[in-house]
Formats: C-alpha cells, structure tokens, sequence
C-alpha cells in the first residue's frame, strides 16, 4: 500500500488498484509575484469607471440648460438690477448659459458661487443639483483612496493560453510524471504547442519540484505542477503566487496491489466517512495553513473595482425626478404671475407662456421690460349734488 501524492492516471491504474480520491488537484501555473507597482498619470480617473464619467459631464450640461430654462421661465428670477431705483421699467435675469455653468461648476467642486437663485423651483433644482455632487464626490473620494492604498500589479500572463503565446517567459514541468504525460498525451492544441516548446529544450524540464521553484526564484520561468503543491508553497513562500485555474481535474489515491479489490473498497469506505465528517478539510487547513502556513495573507481584502452606473444610477434617477420638480414648479409660479399681470391684447394663457418660452430661448436675451400689473377699476358714482359733496372743497376755510 502507497500513501502518497500519487494522482490517479489510467497507466498507473493498469498497475495497481486506486481507492477513491482523498484530495482534488489540478495542474496549474507558479510564478514569481512582480515586484513593480503599476502606474498611471491618469489614475485619478480610476475610481469611476469610463460610462459614469460619460454620463457625470453629460449631467453636468444638461443641469445647467435646465438651470438656464427655469431660471429664465420663472418670473421670480427676473429681478430690478438696481434696487434704490423703483422706477426702472427693466428687469434683469442672472442665469444666463455662462452662469448657469459657471453656478453649477461650483456645486460640483464643493466651492460654490455668487450666484444665488432666489425663486422656489431654481433653489429645488439646485439642491437635487447639490444632493448629487454631494453623493458623487463623496464615492469618488472613498473609492479613490482605496485605490491608492491598494496596489494593483498586473502579471505578464493570466493563464496558460497567454503563456503559450508569448516568447519572453520560460516554461516547464518535471521530466517524469503526470503532468508531462498530461502535456505530452494532450489532443487540445494550446497544451500540443506548449509540450512542443517545453520538449525543444531540456533546460525547460526540471528534475522534481524544488528544482521547478527555485528555477522560478531565479529566472524568468513558470512552473507547471498540480495545485495543491502550488498552495502549500505560496501559504510560505509570499513572492510566489498561483496564475490561473486549473488546466486539469484529477485526484490522490492511496494505491493498494493490483487485485485487492477488497483493501481498496475498505480504504474508500474510511475516506468518505472522513469526507462526510470534513476531517480531511480539516487536517489539509492544518497543514497547509497552520503547521507554517499564513505567512502571505494580504493585508488588503478584497479587490477595489471602479464604480459603475448600477453602483450609482440611483443618484441620477433622484436628480432626474428632482428636475422634473424644478420644470413643474417654474409653470406653476409662472401661471400664478400671469394672472397677475395686465393682458390688454386679451391673449390666452397658452399663447402668452408660447412668447415667453421663446424668448426663455433667446439665448443673447437678458432683460426684459417690466411687466405691468392688472389696473383695479374704479368705483362708480353717482352724479349730481352726492357727487359734489364727494370732492373736497377748496374754497376759503370756515372760521
């Protein structure tokens, strides 16, 4: 009986008898960790991902032509630019497109302006405006410092297709064992072309698997060897690490003698009750992981990734209803001054909020006269001596 890392292969099964498999593997890829920090000028930009940041500047725009449009529509923004003169027949209007931008360009970097909206639907714009910048910013500059406080190192392949296609990176496995003959016996074209290069140069192949890791420590080589070697060596070993998943699926057997189909039986019946108890998870974490293991756990956990619209979207809807609300309000306060305001040509409503939303349009339009309250009728009265007695007499006083 052999207990050892013996993988289960159909040639070694012709030579003795397999119990089922106690641990799964794999082969997969070790490989030196880079030592080198990826850089960017631009990695301020990493935290938003390139749609949010297409979507934040077309935002940006598109708050400040509604900005432009209410501030413009609502009668309560049109104000006397010189108030100790009450006499002035022209009002001005202080949200133009060069404001507008410039008002929410200051919302957006947490400055802010001088210009300050005075009517109910410009400040409810401004502050949905305000409520995203605030969210905005405030994601930006969590994710952005996690972004700096985490490096992000980016290795020179991510799984043996690559590996294969490249030149620069030497590769092997050990001279004898299953996973030469796994490369050698192979019918997928990618392993047919890596057994090819690994084959055309005996410096490839290695003796065992010390020989394959420290030949990685020292050269430019990935090493190809079954997974759970490659765990054990980088739970101690930092400046390796696993690259990729696995290229194959097998198992470790205990092998019995050929014929002994009853030892085999029995040993298979231990290793499921161990399984069932999860006692064989327990002694590989502690001799994997405990017994000298742990030593290379990242102080960072987790990946930091950009943020994408499904992280932010939300945001822009509330903006989006919190316009909405602006537009509303700007015809409301509009309707409310109209049936204040003198119509000598008897026009309807519609006509007359028609000629102001043409001129809201004119975009080189920043004052405008002043529009003249509805006259009250005076009272009637009578004529005659009733009448006389009304006026106010201007004759000599009596003493």
């Amino acid at each position: 009986m052999a207990v050892a890392g013996l993988s289960i292969s159909s040639k070694r099964e012709q030579a003795v008898d397999f119990t089922m498999p106690f641990m799964n593997t794999g082969i997969s890829i070790l490989f030196r960790k880079p030592t080198t920090k990826v850089t960017s000028l631009f990695s301020f930009l990493s935290p938003f991902s390139t749609e949010v940041w297409i979507y934040l500047m077309g935002t940006y725009f598109a708050v400040s032509m509604v900005t432009f449009l209410v501030g413009r529509l609502t009668p309560y923004e049109w104000i006397n630019p010189h108030p100790c003169r009450q006499d002035d027949i022209v009002v001005e209007n202080i949200f133009n497109v060069r404001n507008s931008l410039w008002f929410n360009i200051g919302s957006l970097m947490q400055q802010g302006s001088d210009l300050i909206p005075s009517a109910f639907s410009t400040r409810t714009a401004a502050s949905f405006w305000n409520f995203f910048t605030l969210i905005m910013v405030s994601s930006y500059t969590a994710n952005l410092a996690a972004f700096l406080t985490v490096e992000k190192v980016i290795y020179p392949f991510n799984s043996a297709e690559e590996l294969s296609r490249q030149k620069k990176i030497k590769y092997g496995c050990v001279k004898g064992g299953s996973t030469r003959t796994f490369f050698q016996d192979s019918n997928i074209t990618t392993y047919k072309e890596m057994w090819k290069a690994m084959s055309s140069d005996s410096s490839y192949l290695v003796a065992d698997n010390d020989k394959g890791y420290e030949k990685v420590y020292k050269e430019n080589y990935a090493f190809l060897m079954e997974s759970t070697t490659i765990e054990y060596i980088t739970q101690r070993e930092c400046s390796l690490t696993q690259i990729g998943g696995l290229l194959d699926n097998k198992g470790y057997g205990i092998a019995t003698k050929k014929g002994s189909r009853e030892l085999s039986s029995w040993l298979s019946s231990g290793i499921l009750k161990l399984q069932e108890l999860g006692i064989l998870h327990t002694l590989k974490t502690r001799w994997w992981k405990q017994k000298g293991g742990g030593k290379c756990l990242d102080k960072q956990s987790g990946v930091v990734r950009e943020l994408t619209l499904g992280n932010v979207g939300g945001v822009f809807v509330v903006l989006i209803f919190g316009l909405g609300v602006s537009v509303v309000l700007a015809f409301l306060e509009f309707r409310w001054k109209v049936m204040l305001w003198d119509n000598p040509n008897k026009d309807s409503f519609w006509k007359r909020l028609k000629n102001e939303i043409k001129f809201t349009l004119s975009f080189d339009q920043t004052n405008k006269p002043v529009p003249q309250l509805k006259k009250n009728k005076p009272a009637e009265t009578s004529t005659g001596d009733n009448s006389r007695s009304s006026i106010p007499s201007q004759g000599t006083n009596r003493s």
